[in-house]
């Protein structure tokens, strides 16, 4: 382990990339990959009736507005928030997917200045109706080009996602074909796509309600064409969400009861079907009422709804998706806690705080129980656990035992870290070795009370007393 640990222990270091990254998936799916193809359809429809250019305009202003901020900080926030919480599974992932990557961040740059030039130049002047007329049609294949690199880049990430889900045969011959074309990766790719189409329909369907007045011609048009689109491809999403679930391996799917909230019900995938089949079925009969009678008074906050049916979908299985992987964060390599499948043995046998570079006790004496036991929970999971804030340790150990004085057995703790994997089979073996595991109780004992926040290096600086000893791990596995 020879980076320092950065730890929000208020608020969860996973929770962090969460919701960073589900306002990223949301804008990007919603508003890049779903909602720019429709705004280009409208700006075509456009050549012959101004007043879709007009709308199309509008709704791409917001679009633009959003996607060039919120969309572009928190893009930059899934990179800088990963590297700080798990620099391990970002490495591993930037080996296998280098040139993967590379062309990604091509086509992202190239996604960017289409998009600039594409809003920007919507209303320039032309010296002549000639002139104008080769503008437009040159601007609208600006809009195909912004469109097919916006898919492009997604396709590109969906390779990667689906990889930390199950890499296939690359935990066997480690190409990068293999990694690339993994089971997973067609049948998610073809469900996000027609999701993200959906709900770019739904969000273009509700600025449409405030952009266009009540019984003109364009309202009618638009809510009729954007009710078509939804009764096309919402169905589509459906099916690809089917086709993903039946691909999932089928350990991931016993996640799946914790995955859609907590352990205490049993019908959690009941609820995953309801959200898809549930949520799509709103949509569709929304969108066939708006076909038959386009002019429904229906008030404008009415329209927001679906909107926010759409994102809980996509948001909700972004939760899903991310959870039900565990125990690991790349399937068959590398554990949630970011230790390697392979170095286990040596781990068990020396402990982990050995081999970490920027821990305080590279070794445990009488003197440093505690200090020492925070270093383990640092290492072994803080990545997923708190002391004081959301997935609190003490938490799960008072429903365990209680919150009474002399309830938690050291005997008890030590057999439930050591055998954890098994019942909760989302969770990772414990790295360590058995004096670490005592440390672990009797620091976790420690805070039953207080509860004091694990501080991540952000705040304590550095402590590099084990440097020397940070590499030999590697070096061990390399022999």
């Amino acid at each position: 382990m020879d980076f320092p640990i950065f730890h929000l222990d208020f608020l969860g270091d996973r929770m962090l990339i969460a919701i960073i990254a589900i306002i990223h998936v949301l804008i990007n799916h919603g508003l890049a990959v779903g909602l720019i193809p429709i705004v280009l359809i409208m700006e075509v429809f456009g050549l012959k009736n101004p007043d879709w250019e007009k709308l199309a305009y509008k709704i791409m202003t917001v679009a633009f507005i959003i996607t060039t901020t919120i969309g572009a900080m928190t893009g930059v926030g899934i990179w800088f928030s990963s590297s700080l919480i798990n620099p391990y599974s970002i490495g591993s992932l930037i080996r296998v997917f280098y040139g993967a990557w590379f062309v990604e961040w091509i086509v992202f740059v190239t996604e960017v200045v289409l998009i600039m030039f594409y809003y920007l130049t919507w209303k320039k002047k032309y010296k002549s109706s000639v002139e104008e007329a080769k503008g437009k049609i040159n601007h609208i294949f600006v809009g195909f080009g912004l469109s097919v690199f916006s898919w492009i880049t997604m396709a590109i990430i969906v390779s990667i996602l689906g990889f930390m889900m199950d890499p296939g045969n690359w935990n066997s011959d480690k190409t990068f074909l293999s990694g690339f074309t993994n089971p997973i990766y067609l049948p998610q790719l073809t469900f996000r796509t027609f999701l993200a189409t959906t709900i770019g329909a739904v969000v273009a369907l509700a600025l449409t309600s405030v952009f266009t007045k009540t019984g003109t011609e364009i309202r009618t048009k638009a809510i009729k064409f954007l009710s078509t689109w939804i009764l096309v491809f919402a169905p589509l999403s459906m099916l690809g969400g089917y086709w993903y679930y039946n691909v999932i391996p089928s350990g991931m799917v016993n996640n799946l009861s914790v995955a859609v909230g907590t352990q205490q019900f049993q019908n959690y995938y009941d609820q995953l079907q309801f959200l898809l089949f549930g949520i799509t079925a709103v949509v569709m009969a929304l969108a066939i009422s708006l076909k038959v009678k386009p002019n429904l008074p229906i008030p404008k906050l009415a329209y927001v709804v679906p909107v926010l049916l759409v994102f809980t979908l996509l948001g909700y299985f972004e939760r899903v998706r991310e959870f039900i992987r565990k125990p690991y964060v790349i399937g068959g390599y590398m554990y949630s806690n970011t230790y390697r499948v392979e170095e286990y043995d040596l781990l068990n046998k020396d402990g982990i705080l050995k081999h970490a570079a920027y821990v305080s006790t590279p070794e445990i004496t009488t003197t440093n129980q505690i200090e020492a036991g925070e270093n383990v929970f640092m290492l072994a999971c803080s990545r997923c656990h708190t002391m004081s804030g959301i997935n609190s340790l003490v938490d799960k150990f008072d429903n365990l035992y209680g919150n009474k004085p002399d309830e938690w057995s050291n005997v008890a703790m030590k057999a439930y870290i050591k055998n954890m994997h098994n019942s909760r089979y989302y969770m990772p073996p414990f790295p360590g070795n058995e004096q670490e595991i005592d440390v672990l109780v009797a620091y976790i004992k420690s805070q039953q009370y207080q509860k004091v926040p694990a501080l991540g290096v952000q705040i304590t600086g550095l402590k590099p007393k084990n440097i020397e000893s940070g590499v030999v791990l590697n070096q061990k596995l390399n022999q």
